[in-house]
């Protein structure tokens, strides 16, 4: 097996790790605290080029192939320490540009696919509600058909990017039940019955704005159907798919940054007359980092050349996102632990790498369901 980079890919990696540090990290820590979401470092994003990185580019994005799209995303988790610009960026990917990409009318794509490249619109995945999360497809939102088009009505929370979005993917259950099931549907801010509601506070991912929608007697109409009635469940499968692979590849380059910065510290930092990088116990800790980075890496970087290879990686998308989620909050913990009293402190940062960490246990499924997934694989 070859496990190295072209120059290319690597190249990219190095600029994007250099815009990160020189464009993203400003004032993160007065932002993280008023919960401010920067369009600003968005449209900064989208001048770079990361919003369009898998995207074909007679659509506007950069057409990589999914090895070289998550190795930059690695290099965008290494250098950006605002870890909620960078997942709403990829909540924005793929829940949103993606399936347009991969289901979408040649006029849905000239319409859309352009301007959520460049930063002109921000994308949101609208399909969690109040009382369906895990199971993920029994929805209460219901689309009924009138004329050519449909009328939503229904409410979705927990949505990453509603308070700020232009575009959401929502999915809703075709009424009268429908063997075709579950349908996706474009929806514009600003559309008559949809009611973009309150903010929700988080723990972590603070500048990654959360919010819920409701629809009201929401006319969409025909042409805002991506897909064919029924495509709901392979579009939002989909899409879950790609996030679990490219979410950990982000969480990789973090990973690698707290190790860097343990590492560091337990040099310079003395007791008992020497640097605490002699102790075991600090040493032990810093050698498990790397064995769980590394780790996390191979299992990202194997759902990634399956699917440059245009295969399902449903299977390994699941491992790597489950895998790398304990892995991304155990080793926010040891740095902590490592930096002792200090690791608690606000001006230190790490806790907040701990709070966006902890919720990666959560979105695009909890760890629990990609277990469930994994066993079903399994024949379980």
């Amino acid at each position: 097996m070859d496990f190295s980079f072209t120059q290319e890919q690597r190249q990219l990696k190095r600029s994007l790790v250099d815009f990160a540090k020189g464009a993203l990290n400003d004032d993160l820590a007065k932002r993280d605290q008023a919960r401010e979401f920067s369009r600003d470092l968005w449209k900064r994003c989208a001048d770079f080029g990361i919003q369009g990185l898998p995207i074909p580019a007679e659509w506007g994005g950069r057409g990589l192939d999914m090895v070289s799209v998550f190795y930059a995303l690695e290099g965008l988790g290494y250098g950006c320490r605002d870890n909620g610009l960078a997942f709403s960026m990829q909540a924005h990917l793929w829940g949103v540009s993606m399936p347009l990409s991969l289901f979408g009318t040649p006029v849905q794509k000239k319409s859309y696919l352009p301007k959520l490249c460049d930063g002109r619109m921000i994308g949101s995945i609208a399909m969690a509600e109040p009382e369906s999360g895990s199971d993920a497809f029994t929805l209460k939102t219901r689309a009924v058909k009138k004329g050519a088009g449909y009328v939503l009505n229904g409410s979705k929370t927990l949505i990453t990017n509603a308070p700020v979005a232009d575009l959401y993917l929502v999915f809703a259950a075709v009424e009268p039940p429908d063997p075709s099931g579950v349908t996706a549907f474009l929806v514009e801010r600003g559309a008559p019955g949809l009611t973009v509601g309150r903010t929700l506070e988080t723990m972590g991912l603070r500048t990654s704005p959360l919010g819920e929608l409701s629809f009201k007697d929401c006319e969409v109409p025909a042409g805002n159907l991506l897909g064919k009635p029924g495509d709901g469940t392979v579009i939002f499968t989909g899409a879950m798919e790609l996030e679990r692979c490219g979410i950990p590849a982000s969480h990789v380059g973090a990973m690698e940054r707290i190790l860097e910065r343990c590492i560091a510290y337990a040099r310079e930092r003395r007791q008992f007359g020497k640097p605490i990088g002699d102790f075991q116990a600090v040493s032990h800790k810093i050698a498990e980092m790397k064995i769980r980075l590394e780790t996390s890496r191979l299992l990202v970087y194997r759902a990634a050349w399956l699917k440059s290879q245009e295969r399902h990686a449903i299977l390994e998308a699941s491992i790597a996102k489950a895998h790398v989620g304990d892995a991304y909050i155990q080793t926010c913990l040891d740095a902590v632990q490592i930096y002792g009293g200090r690791g608690y402190l606000v001006e230190f940062e790490l806790e907040r790498e701990l709070r966006d960490a902890i919720p990666s246990r959560i979105y695009s499924g909890t760890s629990e369901i990609q277990k469930k997934i994994i066993a079903g694989w399994l024949g379980l």
